[in-house]
């Protein structure tokens, strides 16, 4: 079947068991035979680097990203060489420099960034992070009164401040400095008088880095303070500081952010991984340490599921500052510590994260209209703030559209959101006209995520102002949203060469998808539902292999229960991963999706 722009269905999926309809990703064809012919790939894998958007003559620096060939000019950033002269004036000046960071992975590592340079310059920085719960995001006027009281002489704002307006005009008026560090969105005429703002997506910023996070625009900026220094000779004499060892934590920044991994910031990640492989970084060995993660290379994985999610477990659930201070620290016996409080509170996140999603599914259940909504705006009494985020992630993975989930705190007359979206659903601009509209106190965000502040009374008038809002883009992206996928894979095919090949395209993510591959007409052997929701089993296929796989968080959907019934035999959709249990050196199958050939 195909749509009307001659789209084919992918072995014919129109519909598959979680509503999604499969296609073959596409790619130019002359570009596939430039990089087949001049880079002597194999079909599938010179069709995967095309399919990527890369073209004919981008092939070789797509699979060898290189920070010397990419590295941006820092001067093409607005503000960048102003932030350097000011900031290595303070250090000649020897004046108290605080880092105020945002609490998040990307706050972390932009603040441990600077904090390692200005040490090698044996200038110690302070870091600030502002209590989630009792301060909320980002510079307020209070937190910069007390900075100041407290010996303060210049702040510098790492991921946030931009929009802060009413601190740093409160800033201005008691005399204290502020350079901002940032990365998120700014609008026109949003410019804010301070010693120095650069944000890649600031309007008049001509870098054309905004996909970078803001631990990818701190590297950047090291490379220029240590320009900056250089030129004003403070280097005659010693060493100059090793940038690239920090790469480890720019890397932190670009994954655990979820931004796009194209050009430079690609780049950035793969070279950042390379030296994470080292664990140099006390903070980071020791978060493995704790996780119970043997030392190897560093991967995606690592940085976005095993490390990240224990650094943002202290801005979630504890005390905001413990991720910058682990990233921050020379001291191993202090390292270890930090990291074993982080994994504790990351475990009770998990705990609450838990009770949220569950309490929240039986709240969407409840609702008759649920399943037609173009979005779900679900609310309840005392659900922690630290988590919303997350939870609303899971539902957006579980019901395919947009989710924004509200805790309401009763006692202070607010609701607290944080919503996800779907791909082609604009959230952030919904948020931000219902701010405008009078419904919310404070509302933000981007096309694919948002946050607000809201009174309790008025939740029920946002579902209805967001619901009709997002109707028609809701209803498009629901009719495409689907999966795209590289290559059709036997069990038998499915070997370590295989993945190993399709390595080299790494690392993934938003701008550079993990390969999807697709498996048809294979049998479902030895299913098993496993505690948190998960299904492994064993796929099997006419070519004679057997090929292990496992579905995510995927027990209780319709999938999930067709994979569990060993019924006839089905087309599965996934994601080839590294299987080393007891040294075997093999690979399993990540579940993606599930289609029944009968019901496409």
């Amino acid at each position: 079947m195909a749509d009307g722009g001659g789209n084919i269905d992918y072995l014919g999926v129109s519909r598959s068991l979680s509503g999604r309809r499969w296609r073959e990703r596409p790619a130019d064809a002359e570009a596939v035979r430039t990089h087949r012919l001049g880079l002597g790939l194999d079909e599938p894998l010179a069709r995967a680097v095309a399919a990527r958007g890369v073209g004919g003559d981008g092939g070789a620096i797509y699979l060898n990203p290189s920070l010397k060939a990419q590295f941006p000019d820092p001067s093409s950033f607005a503000d960048m060489d102003l932030a350097a002269r000011v900031l290595v004036d303070a250090l000649e000046q020897r004046r108290r420099i605080v880092v105020f960071a945002d609490y998040d992975v990307d706050g972390a590592s932009s603040a441990a960034q600077l904090v390692r340079w200005f040490r090698a310059l044996g200038h110690e920085l302070s870091i600030y992070v502002p209590d989630r719960l009792k301060e909320g995001y980002g510079p307020s006027p209070a937190a910069f009164r007390r900075l100041k009281a407290d010996g303060a002489e210049l702040v510098v704002t790492v991921d946030c401040g931009a929009a802060a307006h009413d601190a740093l005009q409160c800033a201005a008026e008691i005399g204290l400095e502020v350079v901002v560090i940032d990365h998120h969105l700014m609008r026109p005429g949003e410019i804010p008088k301070v010693a120095a703002l650069v944000n890649p997506n600031r309007p008049d910023c001509g870098s054309g880095q905004g996909h970078l996070a803001a631990a990818g625009v701190t590297f950047v900026l090291l490379a220029a303070l240590s320009r900056e220094a250089r030129g004003r000779g403070l280097f005659e004499g010693r060493s100059e500081p090793d940038l690239r060892s920090w790469l480890d934590l720019a890397a932190m920044g670009a994954i655990c952010d979820v931004t796009q991994l194209v050009g430079f910031n690609r780049a950035l990640a793969a070279q950042g991984l390379r030296v994470m492989s080292g664990w140099r970084n006390p903070g980071l060995k020791a978060l493995l340490d704790v996780a119970k993660h043997a030392p190897g290379p560093a991967s995606v994985f690592h940085a976005g599921f095993v490390l990240g999610p224990r650094i943002n477990a202290g801005g979630r659930i504890g005390r905001s500052d413990l991720g910058a201070r682990l990233l921050a620290t020379d001291d191993e016996e202090e390292a270890l510590a930090l990291a074993g409080e982080l994994d504790a509170l990351n475990a009770a996140r998990k705990e609450v994260e838990r009770e949220v999603i569950e309490a929240a599914v039986r709240v969407i259940e409840r609702e008759s209209n649920a399943e037609d909504a173009p979005c779900l705006v679900v609310a309840a009494d005392d659900w922690h703030p630290g988590v919303i985020g997350i939870v609303a992630g899971r539902l957006r993975e579980r019901y395919r559209k947009p989710v924004i989930v509200i805790g309401v705190d009763r006692a202070a007359d607010v609701g607290k959101g944080s919503g996800r979206s779907q791909p082609g659903v604009n959230l952030g601009q919904a948020v931000q006209a219902a701010y405008e509209a009078g419904l919310l106190l404070a509302g933000g965000g981007h096309a694919m995520a948002a946050g607000l502040s809201v009174r309790p009374a008025s939740i029920p008038e946002l579902r209805a102002f967001l619901c009709e809002r997002l109707a028609e883009e809701a209803g498009i992206a629901a009719a495409e949203d689907g999966l795209e996928i590289d290559a059709l894979v036997t069990t038998a095919g499915c070997t370590r060469a295989l993945w190993q090949d399709f390595q080299r395209l790494a690392p993934f993510g938003p701008g550079n998808p993990e390969p999807l591959f697709a498996a048809a007409d294979v049998r479902i052997e030895r299913p098993m539902a496993l505690k948190g929701g998960h299904v492994r089993c064993t796929l099997v296929d006419s070519s004679g292999g057997k090929l292990k796989a496992v579905a995510w968080r995927m027990a209780e959907t319709e999938a999930g229960r067709r994979l569990l019934s060993e019924g006839g035999a089905v087309h599965v959709v996934g994601r080839l991963k590294p299987d080393d249990w007891q040294g075997r050196e093999s690979v399993e199958l990540e579940i993606e999706d599930v289609a029944d050939p009968r019901r496409i």
